[in-house]
């Protein structure tokens, strides 16, 4: 990888870095075609779809009992990774969980707030190239915490289905697992089939004809964002370790050939260093294909920064989906970011301890989503309603403001909706003080 510097960048590389997209057009007509039919046909198009894409004939669509039987046929080691890290997912995502809550609010004013999980959600698990176990503990935990009643999932069909895959999912909590994927799989999700319950939501990370059926059924069925391939960046000063920093660039090239990776140094010898550890170590990596195609990439690519300040104006126009921080005055320089899905400080922290283990969610936005919303979390899968009770005394401190408020409006009815109640109100007050005398 060549160094660049950031204030040699012209328009067109800077668009190409900072206005990302999940590739979706391109395949949005075939994409609503599959959809489509899902919708309208249901378990014969899914199954068509299973055999023209996965060249699976597929049986039962649900597999729930084989993820059960797969998570006591793997290995002891396996098994305790996948419970080590399921732990640590749910014990931060119940850190999560908000309390319904109701006060006082001045004079007869009692005003609160609730949360009610959604009843159904589907998690779509990935599968083809690569398996995903750890996209199952991030999609169903999330959703059981928040105490959804059923977690569907759907994780492409194979001749031979990921063992440990199907471990992670029984492990997650699903309570529905499906084998089918694709854009047939959310079309299943969010319409319902024969065999495939209807869900409410539907999350998680997927390709691009994944990506693409989520915006095609969203309005009909929520989903949690529209999510591209892999991103880091990497803001490193003269103290960080070039090593660590080529490391995690390697980590996030390998998931796809489409994936965007970046550092930024405030030092050009590590800069340079940094290019050069790159290159060096993608010759000893198994996917070296995938990895040097994304490190040719257009959003891809090592920059020199003048001061850090320029270094994080750039990372927050970036807006990754994970910044790692390698530098002396790590939360500092937190402090002036607010745009990132998950940010990783400290040399020993890299993003693949995110991906798997320490517990926060690695479904994250990308593509600079992260300037607009978070990464995947429990409060998705609750819905937030207010409430308010007041007394004929909070009613009438109020009366003034709505009526003059909702006059301006042209909303009579709603004026009157308030002086109907005070007037009935002092009609029953004027009747006791009669009856006193």
């Amino acid at each position: 990888m060549n160094v660049q510097s950031i204030a040699d960048l012209g328009p067109a590389r800077r668009r190409a870095l900072f206005e990302r997209d999940a590739g979706i057009e391109a395949v949005r007509t075939d994409v609503r075609e599959i959809v489509e039919r899902v919708h309208e046909e249901g378990d014969v198009a899914v199954r068509e779809f299973c055999r023209k894409f996965d060249d699976v004939d597929v049986g039962n669509l649900e597999i729930t009992d084989a993820t059960e039987r797969a998570y006591g046929e793997i290995d002891e080691r396996t098994r305790e990774a996948i419970e080590t890290a399921a732990g640590n997912v749910r014990e931060f995502h119940e850190r999560q969980l908000p309390e319904d809550w109701r006060e006082e609010f001045g004079e007869g004013r009692e005003l609160g707030r609730r949360f009610r999980p959604l009843e159904r959600v589907g998690v779509y698990v990935p599968g083809g190239a690569a398996a995903y176990p750890s996209s199952a503990l991030m999609g169903v935990i999330p959703a059981k915490v928040a105490d959804v009643e059923t977690v569907c999932v759907a994780t492409p069909p194979a001749e031979e289905l990921n063992p440990v895959t199907l471990a992670a999912i029984h492990a997650a909590g699903a309570d529905e697992v499906y084998s089918v994927g694709g854009a047939q799989a959310i079309g299943a999700l969010a319409y319902g089939t024969e065999s495939v319950t209807q869900v409410q939501k539907v999350v998680g990370p997927g390709n691009r004809w994944v990506t693409a059926a989520k915006a095609e059924v969203r309005g009909d069925c929520e989903i949690d964002f529209l999510a591209g391939p892999s991103e880091v960046l990497v803001l490193a000063d003269e103290t960080a370790d070039p090593g660590f920093v080529a490391s995690d660039l390697l980590a996030q090239a390998e998931h796809d050939e489409n994936a965007s990776v970046v550092a930024v140094a405030t030092d050009d010898e590590v800069a340079e260093t940094i290019a050069r550890e790159v290159d060096e170590r993608a010759a000893d990596r198994e996917r070296e294909g995938t990895i040097r195609a994304a490190l040719d990439g257009d959003a891809s690519g090592v920059f020199a920064a003048r001061s850090m300040s320029e270094a994080i104006a750039f990372a927050e126009a970036y807006a990754a989906e994970h910044l790692s921080i390698q530098a002396d005055e790590d939360v500092s320089i937190l402090d002036r970011i607010d745009s990132a899905g998950s940010v990783f400080l400290g040399p020993y922290t890299p993003v693949a301890a995110g991906d798997y283990a320490s517990g926060t969610n690695h479904v994250l936005p990308t593509n600079g989503l992260a300037r607009l919303t978070g990464g995947l979390s429990v409060e998705q899968f609750l819905r937030a309603s207010t409430v308010q009770r007041l007394s004929p005394a909070g009613l009438d401190s109020l009366s003034d403001t709505i009526d003059t408020l909702a006059r301006a409006e042209g909303f009579e009815a709603h004026a009157e909706s308030v002086a109907v109640r005070l007037r009935e109100r002092r009609e029953d007050d004027d009747e006791r003080l009669r009856g006193r005398e």
